[in-house]
């Protein structure tokens, strides 16, 4: 297969970088080492829109996943480097996800199409609501959110099923995982547990860092559950 030409270097390799240097013209400004041995990088790019923004995710392997979203968090496009696939939002959603709304009325709903470059299609439902909860992590406070969504290929079989609690961040207009649970096919629910532990600015002791700091001597994904699927919708 050909690898794929990411925006950044993130492609697979023996060994990786341990600080992050984001790609020409954009800027990291944000550190977030998560539990389940997962660190995340957050930067801006010049060339990008007014409000969109990336996120580039490390687990103790190295990267493995990319995603952009636009000022209201929608989903614009996603990789993942192992096998090294993209996809896209399809132009004019249904219903758009918008943090704007869930900001202002406490729910958001949305209903939208993906595209992958191997040619799958598959549509994304669900919601996103304030809890009226907030939690104050490292110093940063963030509302709760609850969550459900599925996601169904083009016959409607559901390929995907999770509901939770996230956190969202009013500054940075983004999504930080919580506690997810995962359908499984015999109908049983997989937990999985990503809470951000620490955020760390530009200048601070950690910025940048591509090494995750927690949980990496656990035995992580026992249920068949990888990075990829629990995460590539939590940034949503």
């Amino acid at each position: 297969m050909k690898r794929l030409v990411l925006p950044l270097i993130l492609l697979a390799a023996p060994t990786y970088a341990a600080t992050f240097t984001p790609p020409m013209g954009c800027t990291a400004y944000l550190t977030v080492q998560s539990r389940g041995c997962l660190v995340s990088q957050f930067y801006t790019c010049e060339a990008d829109a007014k409000g969109e923004q990336w996120r580039a995710d490390y687990d103790a392997d190295g990267p493995y996943f990319l995603s952009k979203i636009d000022h209201d968090a929608q989903w614009l496009e996603s990789y993942d480097i192992y096998p090294g696939t993209k996809e896209v939002m399809e132009p004019n959603p249904r219903d758009p996800a918008s943090f704007s709304d869930l900001l202002a009325l406490g729910l958001d709903t949305f209903d939208f199409t993906l595209n992958k470059d191997n040619g799958e299609h598959t549509t994304i439902r669900g919601f996103d609501r304030l809890t009226g909860e907030t939690a104050t992590i490292d110093g940063v406070t963030l509302k709760q959110t609850e969550y459900e969504y599925t996601q169904t290929d083009e016959k409607g079989t559901v390929l995907r099923h999770s509901k939770g609690f996230e956190f969202i961040s009013e500054d940075w207009r983004t999504f930080f995982s919580g506690h997810s649970d995962w359908e499984l096919e015999d109908g049983t629910w997989a937990p999985s547990d990503t809470p951000p532990v620490k955020f760390i600015t530009a200048g601070k002791p950690g910025f940048a860092s591509t090494i995750p700091l927690f949980e990496c001597d656990a035995q992580m994904f026992s249920l068949g559950l990888s990075h990829s699927v629990a995460k590539s919708l939590g940034g949503s």
